[in-house]
């Protein structure tokens, strides 16, 4: 039934993708091989033809998107553009890649493959060890608004790696003026923490590396799951978590279906807002209410970029007094920073959730867990 479920959603993606395509202009049928259709994640699907080229659709690829479809062809083994095909094509596999995600580097470093990107945006902030190794050879390409083009064409990438904040990347014209493929990558936008890993397999095709790439996805899919099964097996209790620090003097809070409070149900904790915000994105609340929220948490996770109690105390000095903060059961995913204030967290984090997992679980069950911390760390 499952197998039935996945292959009706792959038709139904190709399909719309098609249909999409068609209303530009494309007229090409044939993309009804199944490649891959994803278990955790929502905004992909991959689909081929006999030939052995790929048709990559992603599906509303920004927040706020609602019915958007893009395409992406990856010709294989010779094969041809089909008349009338007016989406992205990507011919072979990608050798030269610019990524204006982190994020997306270290998805291809999953996969063995993050030699092949010779294009960034922030370079400074990115962790990833190949790339740091190859700093002068790596070009910073700038920031969505301020990209200097100049240089990315002089890269002659194969494909740039995408993504959309409220509305499609203003870069979109710039890259088709010049005949620069690209395709959007949405890991962002998915709650769940193996939905966002789970990308990975989207862009290990265009390094021709799909197969890898589900090996690689599979493992830590299994690892997160064994790790979330033993602790619900375990029964234990579960500690009360607050989470976040105030920008502003206004304190955000996710929502229930949110990757952060999956992360923190998977671990076996409770999440103290967890019954107040039901909707699909993040919720101010005041100090007084934050205040009161920490009085009852019995952890207290990411708490702003401070490194000891004493910081945390000159921050935030009306919290000095709580238990939380006085017996020190504060934490922060900040362990992996480097000096420009780039976060692994943000980067590998989101491709290895079954590590960040192991991190909350040595948190909340300590006698679980006897590996070190790899991204959070205690604030001392």
């Amino acid at each position: 039934m499952k197998r039935t479920v996945k292959s009706t959603l792959l038709m139904l993606l190709t399909v719309i993708a098609l249909g999409s395509c068609k209303e530009r202009g494309a007229t090409h049928r044939g993309f009804d091989k199944e490649i891959y259709t994803p278990e955790y994640a929502s905004g992909f699907a991959i689909s081929g033809n006999e030939a052995g080229s790929l048709l990559i659709t992603v599906t509303n690829p920004w927040q706020g998107a609602d019915s958007v479809v893009t395409c992406l062809l990856v010709l294989r083994e010779g094969d041809s553009v089909p008349d009338g095909f007016d989406g992205q094509v990507l011919d072979g596999e990608a050798q030269r890649i610019v990524a204006m995600s982190s994020t997306h580097i270290a998805m291809l470093d999953a996969v063995g493959q993050a030699a092949r990107v010779v294009g960034v945006s922030g370079k400074d902030y990115i962790s990833n060890p190949t790339v740091t190794a190859r700093r002068d050879s790596v070009c910073d390409v700038g920031y969505e608004g301020n990209i200097d083009y100049e240089t990315l064409v002089a890269l002659d990438p194969d494909i740039v790696l995408l993504y959309g904040i409220n509305n499609a990347s203003s870069m979109e014209s710039k890259l088709r003026e010049s005949g620069i493929p690209f395709v959007y990558v949405g890991d962002y936008l998915e709650q769940s923490p193996l939905g966002k890993s789970e990308w990975l397999v989207m862009l290990s095709e265009l390094v021709g590396r799909g197969d890898r790439g589900r090996e690689c996805f599979n493992e830590i899919a299994g690892k997160y799951n064994e790790l979330k099964n033993a602790v619900a097996l375990d029964s234990l209790n579960r500690p009360k978590v607050m989470l976040n620090a105030p920008y502003s003097g206004i304190w955000f809070l996710p929502p229930v279906d949110s990757y952060a409070v999956s992360l923190i149900n998977d671990a076996g904790g409770s999440f103290v807002y967890y019954d107040k915000n039901k909707g699909n994105s993040s919720e101010p609340i005041d100090l007084e209410e934050a205040y009161m929220l920490l009085a009852e948490a019995d952890l207290w996770l990411n708490a702003g970029s401070v490194a000891t109690t004493g910081d945390l105390v000159k921050a935030y000095p009306k919290f000095a007094g709580l238990p939380v903060v006085k017996e020190g059961r504060v934490y922060n995913n900040t362990l992996r920073t480097n000096s420009a204030g780039g976060n692994d967290y943000f980067e590998s984090g989101v491709v290895r959730p079954d590590l960040v997992l192991r991190d909350l679980i040595k948190i909340f069950h300590p006698d679980l867990v006897t590996e070190d911390f790899v991204y959070y760390k205690r604030i001392e």
